[in-house]
C-alpha cells in the first residue's frame, strides 16, 4: 500500500531554487513537477526508503510513502523552509487531501474517492496521481479565498441596497486588486486543466488520467470558480463606476458653489459702492 498527503501551501513555489539545493540541473517550467526520491530526502526524512516528494510550481506539494507520519512530513516542510525562506508553511494542512493506493494482482483498477486499487503499480500511476491530488488541494484554497472576497463584496451591495455608497479611492483600489489577483490565479489554474505530459504517452495513460481528473470534478470545480471570477469583475466594475459618478458629482457640486461664492462677492462689492 502506498500512502499519498497533498498539500496546497502557497500561490507559488520556486521549484528551480529548491532544485538547485538537491544538485538537480534540471530547469522547471511551470507545467514540470520536481520530483525527490529517497536519495534526495536524507536530510529531510527520516529513514526515506520508498519515499517520493513531488513539488508543483503552483504551490502544491504531495508526499508519498509506504506510511506517512505527520512529524515526517512537518520535518520536510521545514527543511524547504530553510532552502526557501519565502515559502508560506504557516498552515500548511488548512488544505490538504489523503489518497491511498492499494496493490491486488488477482484485481482489475478500480477508482474511488479515498483509495485506488490497481494490480501493479507503474511510474504514470504516481505521477498522474500525484498531479490530480495537488490541482485539487489548490483549487481548495483558491475557492475558499473566492467566497471569502464574495462575502466581503455583498457587503457592499447591502450597502447600495439602502442607498448608501461610501467608499474611499484607496478602499475601492484594494477591493479592485484582490479582484485582480483572484482572476490572475484563476488564469493560472486554468493551466492546471492542461494534461501533464506523462498523460500522452499512451492511450492507457491518457484513459487513467481522465478518470481519476472526473474522479476529483476539476474541470467542473475550474468552471464554477471562472463563473465567481467573472461575477467579481462585474461587481468591481459597478463600483469602479459608481465612485467616479460620486467624485464627478462632488466636483460639479464643488464648482457650483464657488460659482455662487465669487457671485456673492460680486454682490458685496457691487452694495459696498
Amino acid at each position: 500500500m502506498v500512502q499519498l498527503r497533498a498539500l496546497a501551501l502557497d500561490n507559488e513555489i520556486n521549484l528551480n531554487k529548491i532544485a538547485a539545493h538537491f544538485d538537480i540541473k534540471e530547469k522547471y517550467s511551470w507545467e514540470d513537477p520536481l520530483i525527490l526520491h529517497a536519495h534526495h530526502l536524507e536530510k529531510a526524512w527520516p529513514s526515506p526508503k520508498n519515499t517520493i516528494i513531488y513539488l508543483f510550481s503552483f504551490g502544491s506539494l504531495v508526499c508519498m510513502d509506504d506510511k506517512l507520519e505527520l512529524d515526517q512530513i512537518t520535518g520536510l516542510l521545514d527543511y524547504l523552509k530553510k532552502i526557501d525562506p519565502g515559502l508560506n508553511i504557516q498552515s500548511p494542512f488548512t488544505y490538504s487531501d489523503d489518497y491511498e493506493i492499494r496493490v491486488d494482482p488477482t484485481a482489475t483498477i478500480s477508482v474511488n474517492y479515498d483509495y485506488l486499487v490497481l494490480p501493479a503499480i507503474k511510474d504514470y500511476h504516481l505521477e498522474i496521481i500525484a498531479t490530480v491530488l495537488a490541482k485539487s488541494v489548490a483549487l481548495e484554497r483558491i475557492e475558499d479565498a473566492t467566497i471569502a472576497l464574495l462575502d466581503k463584496i455583498e457587503g457592499r451591495i447591502d450597502s447600495l441596497e439602502k442607498g448608501r455608497f461610501s467608499i474611499s479611492d484607496r478602499n475601492l483600489a484594494r477591493i479592485a486588486a484582490k479582484v485582480l489577483r483572484f482572476k490572475y490565479n484563476t488564469i493560472s489554474y486554468l493551466m492546471l486543466l492542461d494534461k501533464p505530459e506523462v498523460s500522452w504517452l499512451n492511450e492507457e495513460t491518457q484513459e487513467f488520467f481522465e478518470e481519476m481528473n472526473s474522479l476529483f470534478e476539476l474541470e467542473d470545480r475550474y468552471q464554477a470558480l471562472r463563473h465567481k471570477s467573472e461575477v467579481l469583475m462585474d461587481v468591481t466594475d459597478v463600483l469602479t463606476t459608481l465612485a467616479h459618478a460620486e467624485r464627478d458629482s462632488r466636483l460639479e457640486w464643488l464648482i457650483i458653489i464657488l460659482i455662487a461664492f465669487e457671485i456673492f462677492l460680486y454682490l458685496m462689492e457691487l452694495y459696498r459702492f
